[in-house]
């Protein structure tokens, strides 16, 4: 008898979450995705991946896949109803239908189109290409003005052009450390793996965080600086006014590259140590060491991200920040320079390209008339427009009030990610015409879609992408696309044909000898007119190719013609792209947060990152075990903040600013400052439901978010808001929890949706141990008075809980019922669902009870038992820890106070035993503070 094996294959591409551009190798077997590696040749992480990095052979699986993917072209009829499947040509013909309609009624500027840094460069570019080059508007954007656009703004400010000048490298070479603005443990944990490794390797070396939040990171610091929101440029001119006054700057560097010095000075004369330490809420002394160290300890690298970018004066935060690697001349040499961290895998690439509303492409300057002229005829157009287009907010403000009459969204959730939720809701709502070019079905956005385009995701893609050190990957296909998606470049190239068909009076405005726009039949194609944009550009590329990505390695640019490898680091001979060949002091004014707190809003909102969940969540929140770190949207709140609103852990609280509200659940944490408050960026309308009291649904945590954004760069204030905190007054309860089939769990919380805005409260998640057969899902519920019974029977159905199997009570005039389904095994009896509604209290023993697959013959009808006290005595596992091998915080402090030796002796030891951060290293920064936390205890001699 033959056996036949089936050959595992293994393709290069890179990691589609933070900028750091990881390389992955992707093991595939008859076509589909079985495993994931890191790429040990690549350059950026040398085989390491984060735990979501690590896990994206399991958003692949075919069980999440079928759920959750949009695997055809779909079209509503009308607004709220259920699409229907469509033709590729008939959903490109009504789209260009539509679209033409609209720009010859109404004018180019009439339309607008939203893009995303998880797009491929060459994705990029034709978006580009069609708005700028076809339709004639600059209304394109893309979600990296929600994260990058601050940084470009303050790197062209000062340095002239949009380019980080260190490396990767850097991290290692540098004695002075400065991470400002961001959590690298959680948001670029691989970077931070390298951060480690070089304090291991150089003990002398000093790190510097400043933060409002003690984060994993500032607990890895040499000097922390827990700075009030909004304080970054008081900050950096303080440092400076130290360095001035002790002699710290580099005079020779700053007279021969550098002008604009005087001015700055005389700005930052005015902020002496006594009035920075009162302006930030730190020590005199902590800031004159953070001086010295900056500027005697060197050399100094700064990494920073959203905590600067993120803000109503963010240009001035980065350039503020770079005044100080000038002034000490930290810049273009090993070890230092200002490194701003990319928040999205191809962020760059799309900085690169032009695509957002006030660039063009190769980094030239839409308001440059000769820049103009390039493109138009590197585009073979007459003209491209002049007029800086809207950006992100600007388009859906203009949207809701009816100036935009059309929106293409391309691979991004503004239904999620963007500020002021309710009006981009409504400016979504209002639109004559939406179309979402998007790989899965399930994220908000898509439901306010007129018609919806499947497009390739993550194993199917094919180009390139740029991390934050400027590195080109080349980015190849794994697998066939699933169903009938397509590559995004080629959607573009398709419907960009279509207008070509109806624009005759734009395809006019074409150079002789141009019969499309759209020529391309590849990725490369596209590529290649990219690659010739940028010659003579500070980015040229022009001696760089795919052939040479795929056989020699990533690249940084620039990378000039019979260059035979990238450039590492800019500047080094201290020349820089402006008029004069000098960088520019900026002299920044101080300003404070948009929303300062006071009585009426008295509390500070951060918001940020969970370690195991990037952005939206419409990949990684379809893993249970991605949530086994943080399993449900909360707000943090200082423990004496707590204690004050006479709360407990978990209790529901109203978190209300001036322009919405959420209800959460509180959890004490001494990582904020009092009267300060952190909630996590991911949680939208998916997962965290409920409806305010006039019925409309509250849109997750950016309802609160400010618009207020930078003058210079556009970008918002989504990091701080002030906000109002209270009890939230919803004393009727209910959640229930139940395992099922894998390829029905996704389903399930689709079915649950319509219910999450039948509460006040509601929020509703995975659980479990992929690639296990059940995955769990939990549905969580509070309003004022209970809802009919009914409701909460058909919150049951959805999620299984019925048959011979289920006991109940039910005291319905009192709003009390329970539900509670088991299940027999080969060892016994398991609780697989339960459902608690009214009284909630037995969740405390039910939950592990379920979630640990613990046997329950012992329990019989008691499992029915009201209160938080079990009826039979049990032993939970406790919070997860470690994602990648399910080891739990009560384990590992056993296992620590077994342990003699110093900190490090005793954690090595224990990563021994359970091998708890011994794969992604994610969870390193959490077992160092538990091995501090915990001593080791003295064990008695017996006889």
């Amino acid at each position: 008898m033959n056996t036949h094996v089936a050959q595992t294959q293994v393709t290069r591409a890179t990691c589609p979450y933070c900028g750091t551009g990881c390389g992955v190798l992707i093991e595939t077997q008859q076509g589909r995705i079985t495993g994931v590696q890191g790429d040990p040749d690549h350059p950026a992480n040398f085989g390491r991946l984060c735990t979501k990095g690590s896990t994206l052979h399991l958003t692949a699986a075919a069980s999440i896949q079928q759920q959750t993917r949009l695997l055809r072209p779909m079209r509503r009829a009308q607004r709220g109803e259920q699409p229907s499947p469509v033709s590729w040509d008939a959903a490109l013909s009504e789209a260009g239908d539509r679209f033409a309609a609209i720009i010859q009624e109404h004018g180019p500027d009439a339309v607008g189109f939203y893009g995303s840094g998880q797009l491929l460069t060459e994705d990029y570019y034709v978006l580009n290409k069609l708005v700028k080059g076809l339709i004639g508007t600059n209304n394109l954007d893309t979600n990296s003005r929600l994260c990058m656009s601050s940084a470009v703004a303050g790197y062209k400010a000062t340095l002239g052009s949009d380019a980080p000048p260190a490396c990767y490298e850097d991290l290692a070479l540098a004695q002075t450390l400065f991470i400002v603005g961001s959590n690298t443990a959680y948001a670029h944990p691989i970077l931070f793996r390298r951060i480690e490794d070089a304090r291991r390797a150089n003990p002398g070396m000093k790190l510097i965080v400043a933060d409002p939040r003690r984060t994993e990171t500032a607990e890895m610091a040499d000097l922390f600086l827990p700075i009030q929101p909004g304080t970054d440029v008081a900050l950096f001119h303080g440092m400076l006014h130290v360095m001035l006054a002790e002699g710290l700057i580099d005079t020779d560097y700053v007279q021969r590259h550098t002008e604009g010095i005087e001015a700055l000075r005389t700005v930052v004369s005015d902020f002496t140590p006594d009035v920075v330490a009162r302006q930030c809420g730190i020590p005199v002394a902590d800031l004159i060491t953070a001086a010295r160290w900056f500027g005697g300890h060197t050399p100094t690298l700064s990494l920073y991200c959203q905590g600067l970018n993120q803000s109503s004066r963010g240009t001035d935060k980065n350039a503020a920040l770079i005044n100080l690697h000038l002034a000490t001349g930290q810049i273009g040499r090993p070890g230092a320079g200002p490194f701003s961290l990319t928040g999205q895998p191809n962020a760059m690439g799309g900085r690169e390209v032009g695509g957002m509303a006030n660039l063009l492409s190769a980094h030239r300057d839409l308001r440059n008339e000769q820049d103009r002229a390039e493109v138009a005829a590197l585009w073979g157009v007459s003209e491209v427009p002049a007029t800086p287009g809207k950006n992100a907010v600007d388009m859906f403000e203009a949207a809701a009030r009816g100036e935009i009459k059309a929106l293409w969204i391309a691979c991004t959730n503004p239904a999620q990610s963007l500020p002021e939720q309710q009006l981009v809701r409504d400016a979504l709502a209002r639109c004559d015409y939406v179309v979402v070019q998007e790989a899965f079905a399930t994220t908000a956005t898509c439901g306010f879609a007129d018609l919806l385009l499947p497009a390739t995701t993550w194993g199917e893609k094919e180009g390139t992408v740029t991390n934050s050190e400027r590195r080109i990957s080349r980015v190849r296909a794994a697998i066939e696309p699933l169903g009938e998606a397509r590559q995004d470049w080629a959607i573009l190239a398709a419907f960009g044909r279509e207008l070509e068909a109806r624009l005759p009076a734009h395809t006019a405005r074409y150079l002789p000898g141009t019969a499309t726009l759209f020529p391309y039949d590849t990725a490369e194609s596209v590529w290649l007119e990219h690659r010739a944009t940028t010659a003579g550009r500070d980015l040229d590329i022009t001696g760089l190719s795919y052939q040479i990505l795929e056989e020699v390695g990533p690249q940084q640019w620039p990378m000039r013609a019979h260059a035979t490898h990238g450039q590492a680091r800019l500047y080094t001979d201290g020349r820089f792209p402006t008029p004069n060949g000098r960088a520019r002091f900026a002299a920044v004014a101080f300003a404070p947060v948009a929303e300062l707190p006071d009585t009426s809003y008295p509390f500070s909102l951060n918001t940020g990152r969970l370690r195991d969940q990037w952005h939206g969540m419409s990949r990684t929140g379809t893993l249970g075990r991605l949530f086994g770190h943080v399993s449900e949207p909360g707000i943090e709140l200082h423990p004496q903040d707590l204690a004050a609103l006479g709360l407990s852990e978990g209790e529901l609280v109203r978190v209300t600013s001036r322009r919405g509200e959420v209800v959460v659940p509180a959890q004490p944490s001494d990582s904020v400052q009092p009267r300060h408050a952190f909630m996590a960026m991911h949680w939208g309308s998916e997962y965290l439901g409920g409806v305010d009291s006039t019925g409309r649904p509250r849109g997750g945590v950016n309802a609160l978010t400010t618009p207020a954004r930078c003058p210079s760069s556009g970008q918002p204030e989504l990091k701080h808001a002030a906000v109002h905190i209270q009890p939230a007054a919803l004393p009727w309860q209910l959640v229930a929890m139940a395992w099922m089939p894998a390829s029905q769990a996704m389903q399930a919380r689709e079915r649950l949706k319509p219910w999450m805005n039948g509460f006040s409260f509601s929020t509703c998640v995975p659980f479990g141990r992929e690639p296990d057969e059940r995955v769990g899902v939990l549905f969580r519920a509070a309003h004022a008075e209970p809802p009919t019974l009914d409701t909460v029977k058909q919150i049951e159905l959805a999620l299984g809980i019925q048959g011979e199997q289920v006991m109940r009570y039910t005291d319905w005039p009192q709003g009390q019922t329970r539900a509670m389904q088991v299940l027999p095994g080969s060892d016994g009896r398991t609780l697989s669902a339960f459902m608690l509604a009214g009284d909630t209290r037995a969740e405390a023993w039910l939950k592990p009870l379920l979630q640990e697959h613990a046997l329950v013959d012992a329990f019989g009808r008691d499992l029915l038992a009201p209160g938080a006290e079990p009826p039979v005595a049990m032993l939970s596992k406790g919070k997860q820890v470690c994602t990648c091998f399910n080891v739990c915080e009560p384990d590992i402090v056993i296992a620590l106070q077994r342990c003699a030796g110093n900190d490090q002796e005793r954690l090595a030891r224990v990563q021994a035993e359970l091998k708890c951060g011994t794969n992604c290293g994610s969870c390193l920064p959490t077992l160092r503070k538990l091995a501090r936390d915990n001593a080791s205890v003295p064990q008695t001699e017996t006889s």
